[in-house]
């Protein structure tokens, strides 16, 4: 769902099939990443990282080994398309060389090679019910290295194409892609060339209407002239092709006379003549071979020719039709091995590329199941022989001493098919070999008698059909013996072989060339019969010959997974592909993993992990095994020596104890030990028990840490919380203060400049008054008894006050020059009148408590009105207090009388 479609499986690459393009996941600048990064197998699981890994074996080693690469997968599964990402990864990141010209060849080559996968693709690959482009045959491809690692050529070895498919067709399949690409590619000056007119109906062509990817003409013509084939050799093939469709569309009606051959339908005369015209043969000569039947008998040889019934004619017509498309497909791969082969001295090593079929178990199960089961044995043989011949050696390296016994070997298996001296190859191959028609139900008997000890034979006595079952290493599989045997001689008349010798065509009679000193194996000589090589023989044959080179290779494997078999993506069908990773082989490499330690851990990478443990286990000074002092732990430094890291890690292991003891239930015996655990010299082998224990002290070591964090947290955060409050209010405090003290140092301020202006206008008044006065002299003042204690100034002063009070109440109205508060002042020392007077006043008592109040007038006469502006001092209208010799009258009352208004 992520599209993540590769992880590994221990040595194993899995590869999903994610059934949609994904162009950035196969870019070329992907491709060179892989290639250029130092440790490839950091990266994320991909295809590219196995092609870069054998690519690097193959250049850093002193002495080369060669490299392959198992591709292994059902139908459907993606075999086909990694096969060609490898190819195009190594002609990608493969160095050019220095001249232009030898990089232009090295051009040339890598794309022959490239170019060779449409060709054998449209010939080998068709649409079945389970992939749209599913192989039909297994193939080595066999990628050349100089020694400056330079691909230099390249080739190709086939194995077990199935050509009955030229003639039959499962419901819902097609034939193989060629013969569609031809039918719906060809101009129409090619169509009247191959009588393959538009619409024509062929019975070899199923479901022509279904249109798919693959039915690309043009890729394959220009691959195929890139490979070497000229257009007129392109052509002659096509029109072979043509002949086999027109071939397909004889069919014979049964004869009444069995004296007399089956005579063809009258709808199929024509193409009786068409299929002979194509491929170059008489039309009289073809259709008397596919009817009747010739014998030879007796030491003397002697010819006997015997009308064939129509299911006969049947089988001889396919047969003809398989036997020029084998020969046509095994003529195609020379073809392009001889033109991407490189010289043996022009490569010194090869990455090989094995694409073959995965493991197949249908409802009706024959001889080809049979092989592609029995090849697919071997191989995992070969693989879990390699796995745990890869485990040993890594355990021998890192001292360890294990022995590998729990894991299922299919050596049984293996015995049952092909063993000595008897076994179901044998059986099948002896049938073939005696001269008497094969019975199935007798086959079936056979086998079962003879292999009755086999733990992997199985019998299924409901079936009525008559049958064995083999149990595989993926699973038991049931076989049909019907026409086990006669697919198993895979018989080619002799009479067919000599009809195609007699063509005129080129390209048939390179296939078929007259040689009198070949034989075939349908033409035994004498008393001297030779054993018939049969289909089985030949194929164990070509499989032995395989394993041969992939025993000789380091091999490297690659397990394709179909998600489900609809093809649908972004959809994941677990039961599916359980049994595909059955079939595969990784449930028993699991197995086998899980036998010893699956677990793979460097020193630095378990210190990392699991140093916390160390927490556990309680250290004393007294401790003498204590690797590090009782007051603290060693921190470790990821560049430390192996010898530095080996105490910390065996102290770790002394925890185990202790984390078996937290583990166990009370229902648990005090014996309990620790699952196994070895330490290496640079790797931690532990199982998935142990894994699970470690994980838990792990979690348990985090969790106490966490507690404590927290408890440290939330005491920081109550005593932060406690000191903010105590500074919010200290600052609180320390800000009041200070408005306080701005408080009173403007209230100072404003005391001192009313104190300051209040000084000088008496002074300036005290000024003013004595200017007035200069040069006058009151004698009655010098003269009146002063019977106030003040002194001659101060009298001076006063009397100068009381002659001018006019002046004070002129000031004081004054609207420029004199402020409120002076004006106040100035009105107010005008009124100050002694209290006692020589003269004859007019005294009027105001209050009866206080001394007096004098005034110089006995009533008003009419109103005096003061307009004062306030001031704006704060203070400016607080009047000082009244002086000792303050004698009030009518201008107290007038103040008296507006000072409402003013406030």
């Amino acid at each position: 769902m992520a599209d993540r479609f590769y992880t590994n499986a221990g040595c194993t690459l899995v590869a999903l099939n994610p059934f949609k393009p994904i162009p950035q996941l196969y870019s070329s600048e992907l491709m060179r990443e892989y290639h250029a990064a130092p440790q490839p197998q950091k990266l994320k699981p991909h295809v590219f990282t196995v092609g870069e890994q054998t690519y690097r074996n193959v250049k850093s080693l002193i002495e080369p080994v060669n490299q392959s690469i198992v591709v292994s997968g059902e139908s459907g599964a993606g075999k086909t398309w990694t096969s060609r990402c490898l190819m195009k990864f190594y002609a990608v990141v493969a160095p050019s060389p220095a001249s232009w010209e030898t990089h232009k060849i090295a051009e040339r080559i890598e794309q022959r090679i490239l170019n060779s996968n449409p060709v054998m693709e449209a010939f080998g690959n068709a649409c079945t019910l389970r992939n749209n482009n599913s192989s039909r045959f297994g193939k080595f491809i066999q990628l050349q290295l100089n020694r400056a690692q330079q691909m230099t050529g390249a080739a190709v070895q086939t194995y077990l194409l199935e050509k009955t498919r030229v003639a039959c067709q499962a419901s819902s399949e097609r034939n193989f892609h060629i013969f569609y690409q031809i039918c719906k590619g060809a101009s129409e000056d090619e169509r009247l060339q191959w009588h393959l007119p538009e619409g024509a109906a062929f019975s070899w062509l199923p479901n022509p209407e279904r249109s798919l990817e693959e039915d690309c003409f043009e890729v394959t013509r220009e691959a195929m002239l890139h490979l070497g084939i000229d257009t007129p050799t392109q052509n002659n093939i096509f029109k072979v092709l043509a002949g086999l469709l027109h071939l397909g569309n004889i069919q014979f009606a049964a004869s009444e006379d069995e004296a007399q051959p089956c005579q063809p339908m009258d709808d199929a005369k024509c193409s009786v003549r068409t299929a002979a015209l194509l491929l170059g043969l008489p039309e009289d000569v073809l259709l008397e071979t596919v009817q009747i039947r010739t014998i030879r008998a007796g030491r003397q040889q002697q010819v006997f020719r015997k009308p064939c019934p129509q299911t006969e004619c049947d089988t001889r017509r396919d047969c003809l039709a398989k036997l020029i498309y084998s020969r046509l497909f095994d003529w195609l791969v020379s073809v392009i091995n001889s033109s991407i082969c490189a010289d043996t001295d022009s490569w010194t090593t090869f990455i090989g590329l094995l694409d073959v079929y995965g493991f197949e178990s249908f409802p009706d199960n024959s001889l080809e199941q049979l092989c592609i089961n029995y090849a697919n044995e071997k191989l995992q043989q070969h693989f879990v022989a390699h796995y745990l011949r890869a485990q040993q050696e890594e355990y021998a390296v890192e001292g360890l001493e294990w022995s590998f016994v729990n894991y299922q070997d299919n050596q049984a298996c293996l015995d049952l098919i092909e063993g000595s001296p008897i076994s179901i190859c044998s059986l099948i191959n002896e049938e073939c070999r005696l001269n008497r028609p094969s019975s199935a139900a007798q086959l079936q008997t056979r086998i079962e008698t003879a292999l009755a000890g086999s733990p992997c034979l199985g019998h299924n006595k409901l079936s009525r059909e008559p049958s064995f079952i083999v149990v595989h290493y993926a699973g038991p599989v049931r076989y049909h013996t019907a026409g086990l045997v006669e697919k198993n001689k895979d018989p080619v008349p002799p009479e067919l072989t000599s009809l195609l010798q007699q063509s005129q065509d080129s390209l048939l009679m390179g296939l078929f060339p007259t040689n009198p000193k070949e034989k075939t194996q349908e033409e035994p000589s004498g008393q001297s019969r030779a054993p018939v090589l049969t289909v089985v023989s030949k194929f164990k044959a070509s499989l032995e010959q395989l394993l041969q080179v992939l025993h000789s290779t380091t091999p490297h494997y690659i397990r394709c997974i179909k998600p489900n078999s609809q093809g649908q993506a972004q959809t994941f069908l677990q039961e599916e592909v359980l049994s595909q990773l059955e079939a595969c082989g990784l449930v028993e490499t699991i197995h086998i993993s899980a036998a010893g330690f699956p677990i793979r851990i460097s020193h630095q990478n378990f210190l990392e992990r699991y140093k916390l443990l160390r927490r556990l286990r309680p250290h004393t000074s007294s401790d003498p095994h204590s690797p590090y002092p009782a007051k603290g732990l060693p921190e470790w430094c990821p560049h430390s020596e192996e010898a530095t890291l080996e105490p910390l890690i065996q102290d770790i292991l002394h925890t185990l104890p202790v984390l078996t003891q937290a583990a166990a239930t009370p229902g648990d015996s005090a014996e309990a030990m620790p699952a196994p655990m070895h330490c290496g010299r640079t790797k931690v082998f532990i199982t998935d028990s142990m894994l699970e224990l470690l994980e838990c002290g792990r979690t348990q070591v985090l969790e106490q840490c966490a507690r404590c964090i927290q408890g440290g947290w939330r005491r920081h955060r109550h005593r932060e919380q406690e000191r903010q409050r105590r500074a919010a209010m200290l600052i609180q405090a320390a800000i009041r203060s200070w408005l306080t003290r701005k408080h009173i140092q403007r209230l100072h301020a404003a005391a001192t400049v009313i104190k300051h202006a209040w000084q000088k206008w008496r002074i300036r008044m005290a000024y003013l008054a004595a200017k007035e006065l200069d040069g006058v002299e009151e004698k009655h003042f010098s003269q009146a008894p002063c019977s106030l204690s003040t002194s001659p100034l101060q009298t001076r002063f006063l009397e100068a006050i009381i002659r001018l009070w006019p002046l004070g109440l002129v000031l004081a109205n004054t609207a420029m020059g004199v402020g409120s508060f002076q004006r106040k002042l100035v009105v107010w020392a005008c009124l100050q009148l002694p209290r006692s007077s020589p003269r004859s006043y007019t005294v009027q008592t105001a209050q009866q408590d206080q001394a007096g109040v004098t005034s110089i007038r006995a009533l008003p006469q009419g109103s005096i009105k003061f307009h004062c502006r306030k001031s704006p001092l704060r203070y400016a209208d607080i009047c000082p207090e009244p002086s000792p010799y303050s004698i009030t009258g009518f201008n107290q009352i007038l103040l008296e009388r507006h000072r409402l208004i003013h406030m």
